[in-house]
């Protein structure tokens, strides 16, 4: 902004300040605190820098406007728009805007100076999503020192402000990410703050990089104080899925909102265990392909070695958990336990007394007695398999009885066996009876009546097919689980490399080439080592993939199987991964939020409500000095960030608010008794007054340089994101290719359509399990 637009900015603001808005109270004149409401505003130019930052809002259930510049017909942005007075008092309509740079109306110097008059006004906070290093946001040109380009694989870090300020949350590492050493994934300006700044004018970076070839840091994301007003200035581009702006991104909404807005971020991390109890089938590395599975040749024998934990494996975990501070959830086939027995002749199971033995220091979730396919009868002659047709062509469905049997037969199992489960989640083996395109284009309309008749309130989804939770029937909703990359029938480091270059290499290179099929698919360059291959490049690829999902708010849990705590235990690498990777970024006020799977269902539950009342404009919110007033829909929970030491104001007296995380509070909160809104009582001193405007009387002096071409590079692998690897299926939507979850992958030598087994029954499991129509079918020792 100009020196014309600064003064403009700051006699406007004493003016509106000054323009009959007082109110006289009894013991003195004093300009009343205005009321701003919780929203931020958008003004969106179509960059990945804005959306980014909108994804971020949308995720927290942060409520928005957004102005498209790109709309002709878009507001104009004046006084009016942003301010007018309700009930003899100023209201600010917006908390905090977020802009694509310091100032995008380069035709229309108006708009920017109503922004400017409005945020010194009612104290508003900006951030500059993106923009170039120059003297207009406070800091020198990038050179003499400074650096212009790409920033993949740099290492940035917060500042002693930053750490102290809105990321201090953070440990103080922010890597960039690399993710592909062919494409360009960032760029950015590292510039220092200029030396001579305005009166009452300051820069202090939070954010900094060094600057190659030279001792100086310089800033990627700072604080700019000129004229009343406060800028955040980031000077690199971002995408919303990338790692940098992940750690900064809660940290940013706290800062333009001055920590306290409506919505919540935490990061969130659980991993399921399927198939507890049961023995699961063994890629098998010659076929290339999992006997007993539809995908491999006609007439082969099932598997002779199923993968199944011992006792020692139970008691590697207990160990494993207390070591890591993590607990897994078990999802447990009581059938697999009666199976072994009979198998061996025996009475006892050792590695079920075990865990049993154990079961406090797990959550345990119901998979069903046997884990049979409870979807349409499944048609396994063919690959891919079909479903089962009658005479008048009407998909044949595994009835009801059958499925309430499963279900009702495991919860008995558990409780004769001293086994305490949450009795209201399931997991359905392979997760049917749910919906599984192409084959199954709706649910098996038997599930829902059986789901409701056991009591189950939340079942488990395959998120790489339905991501989002949806109600199954009018008394079961979904809770979506990501599949990983670390497969159900691999018990060694081995055959986990082996089956990963078969579905993940081109057939040139020895593999299925099923990665070059799908245009959003990407295959290995050349296969991995067999016996490096898993360490070298799985467990940090698979940790990066996940840790994404911990770092986005995201309380859908990931799944694996039992036989991945079985011999090689191949899961632990990938979660050590993970867990240390996360304890590096962030301090002890952000722990890794580990829920079981009710408290899932219940949080998305909450928020599709929330959404929902915020979408259709039912949700008011507004801060007057210290208090915050939200009025919602009853019965809608109301979502919410204030700083420590807020309390909620009841009819008499107050209450506890939230819980602490990142160095705020925050919740779920509802009115309490005789009251139709939340009130909540921020801590004294948290609603500072609105800042004395600053009128500049010398010209910011800076480097001389001059302007580049184009100011604000945005790399393609920013625009698009690139994936952190083949089985990254988030950044770049695909079928998911995890045995088990995704489209199956025929094994050597089978045919697409050719037949298999040569019959329309299989003992084992052609995609998580058969069960015959009508009947249970106990099935044999090696499942999916």
């Amino acid at each position: 902004m100009g020196r014309a637009t600064r003064r403009v900015a700051a006699c406007a603001a004493a003016v509106l300040l000054a323009s009959g808005l007082q109110i006289t109270l009894a013991h003195g004149d004093t300009t009343p605190a205005p009321r701003i409401d919780l929203t931020v505003l958008v003004i969106d130019d179509g960059g990945p820098s804005v959306a980014a930052i909108t994804a971020e809002l949308k995720s927290q259930g942060t409520p928005y406007k957004v102005v498209s510049l790109n709309d002709p017909n878009r507001p104009v942005i004046n006084s009016a728009f942003l301010s007018d007075t309700v009930n003899g008092l100023p209201r600010g309509k917006y908390q905090g805007i977020v802009l694509p740079n310091e100032n995008p109306f380069p035709n229309s110097a108006a708009e920017m100076t109503a922004i400017a008059t409005y945020e010194a006004a009612f104290n508003v906070r900006q951030i500059d999503a993106y923009t170039w290093a120059s003297p207009a946001v406070g800091l020198n040109y990038a050179q003499n020192p400074g650096f212009v380009g790409t920033l993949d694989g740099f290492q940035a870090a917060t500042t002693t402000a930053g750490t102290s300020g809105p990321f201090g949350y953070l440990k103080g590492s922010v890597p960039f990410e690399d993710n592909d050493p062919n494409v360009s994934e960032s760029y950015g300006y590292l510039a220092t703050p200029l030396a001579n700044l305005p009166s009452g004018a300051s820069f202090v970076p939070l954010v900094d990089a060094a600057i190659p070839g030279s001792t100086t840091r310089g800033s990627l994301v700072g604080e700019y104080t000129h004229d009343g007003r406060k800028e955040l200035v980031v000077t690199f581009v971002y995408n919303q899925y990338q790692q940098q702006y992940r750690l900064l991104a809660r940290g940013m909404v706290d800062w333009i909102t001055q920590g306290v807005h409506l919505g919540y971020d935490r990061n969130y991390f659980a991993t399921h265990v399927d198939d507890v109890f049961l023995a699961d089938d063994r890629w098998d590395t010659v076929l290339k392909c999992t006997p007993g599975d539809v995908t491999c040749p006609p007439g082969t024998p099932d598997t002779a070695n199923p993968i199944r934990m011992t006792p020692a494996d139970a008691q590697h975990l207990k160990q494993w958990q207390a070591a890591n501070n993590f607990t897994i959830d078990m999802v447990f086939n009581g059938g697999g336990s009666e199976d072994w027995k009979a198998d061996h002749q025996t009475t006892v199971d050792p590695t079920a007394n075990q865990l049993i033995a154990d079961q406090t220091s797990y959550r345990w979730v119901n998979h069903t007695f046997t884990h049979p396919y409870l979807g349409c009868v499944q048609d396994v002659s063919v690959v891919p398999w079909k479903c089962t047709k009658d005479a008048s062509g009407n998909t044949v469905w595994v009835d009801q009885n059958t499925i309430s049997t499963q279900i009702k037969q495991n919860f008995d199992w558990a409780t004769a066996n001293g086994l305490k489960v949450d009795p209201q989640v399931l997991v359905t083996g392979e997760h049917s009876g749910l919906l599984t395109a192409p084959q199954e284009t709706s649910d098996n309309p038997y599930l829902a009546p059986a789901l409701a008749a056991n009591g189950i309130k939340y079942t488990g989804s395959d998120a790489s097919r339905e991501p989002a939770q949806r109600a199954v029937g009018s008394s079961t909703l979904t809770v979506p689980r990501y599949p990983m990359n670390v497969f159900y029938n691999a018990g060694t480091a081995k055959e986990e490399a082996d089956e990963y270059n078969w579905i993940y290499t081109s057939k040139a290179n020895g593999g299925s080439g099923v990665c070059e099929n799908n245009a959003n698919s990407t295959c290995l360059p050349q296969p991995l080592d067999t016996a490096t291959g898993f360490q070298s490049y799985i467990v940090p690829l698979e940790a990066r993939i996940d840790l994404g999902h911990v770092l986005n708010n995201d309380p859908r849990p990931h799944f694996v199987h039992q036989s991945n705590l079985s011999e090689d235990r191949i899961i632990y690498p990938v979660l050590e991964k993970i867990l240390g990777t996360y304890r590096s970024l962030y301090t002890d006020s952000a722990p890794i939020v580990n829920l079981g799977e009710r408290e899932i269902g219940q949080e998305f539950q909450k928020r599709a409500a929330w959404n929902k009342a915020v979408t259709a404009g039912q949700v008011t919110a507004y801060k007057i000095g210290n208090t915050v007033t939200v009025n919602a829909p009853a019965g809608v929970q109301v979502q919410a960030t204030m700083p420590t030491g807020t309390a909620q104001k009841m009819a008499i007296g107050t209450a506890a608010f939230g819980s602490a995380y990142a160095g705020t509070l925050s919740g779920w909160v509802s009115p309490g008794a005789l009251q139709s809104s939340v009130v909540l009582q921020l801590p004294s001193g948290s609603a500072p007054a609105a800042p004395a405007a600053v009128t500049p009387n010398v010209a910011a002096k800076s480097v001389p340089a001059p302007a580049p071409a184009d100011k604000k590079v945005v790399p393609q692998g920013v625009a698009t994101p690139v994936p952190v690897g083949p089985s990254d299926v988030t950044r770049k939507p695909a079928q998911s290719l995890v045995p088990g979850s995704g489209t199956p992958v025929p094994g050597k030598d089978v045919v697409p359509g050719a037949g298999t087994q040569g019959n329309g029954a299989q003992t084992g499991k052609p995609s998580g399990g058969t069960a015959s129509h009508g009947t249970t079918g106990t099935g044999n020792s090696g499942h999916r």
